[in-house]
């Protein structure tokens, strides 16, 4: 499971840096610019549009990809069996049979921890996904602002 999580970890952090890239701005000098002077004028602008919109693309990159793996909950069927054991044994025995209360009560008890482990596992999932929206979006910001800055400065932006 740990190494599921740290695989998913590591793809994430290869997308994000991959969506970082993809989605830059192609900017063409229409006026003539050297590439020197693109390039002073796209580093000009993309702090410009750090500041402005307090996205940092290099920050959100290493944050995606230092960022922890979320450790899911171990243990949760057998802490559902033994409850449901115990549980089951007291039944039983008001019942007459406190071993096959407890064989039961087991069975259903691991079942629950189960359930419990994949509803955790769904809202790590769906967390994980929010947090990649939440990322894009910024990166979307920012990459509208350099844009707009690069556009600003007379080269031509798609």
């Amino acid at each position: 499971m740990l190494r599921n999580m740290r695989r998913l970890t590591g793809v994430l952090a290869l997308a994000l840096a991959c969506s970082v890239s993809a989605q830059q701005p192609i900017v063409y000098p229409a006026k003539g610019q050297s590439a020197g002077q693109q390039q002073n004028d796209t580093a000009q602008c993309q702090l410009w549009a750090t500041q402005t919109t307090g996205v940092d693309p290099v920050a959100l990159a290493q944050q995606g990809a230092n960022q922890p793996s979320s450790q899911q909950p171990q243990g949760q069927r057998l802490r559902g069996a033994a409850g449901g054991a115990a549980l089951g044994a007291a039944v039983g025995a008001v019942a007459g049979d406190a071993g096959k209360g407890a064989a039961i009560g087991a069975i259903t008890g691991t079942a629950a921890g189960g359930m419990r482990a994949r509803r955790s596992q769904q809202n790590a999932a769906a967390q994980t996904q929010a947090n990649q929206q939440q990322t894009q979006q910024s990166l979307t910001t920012y990459n509208r602002a350099v844009a707009a800055c690069m556009t600003g400065r007379g080269y031509t932006v798609q």
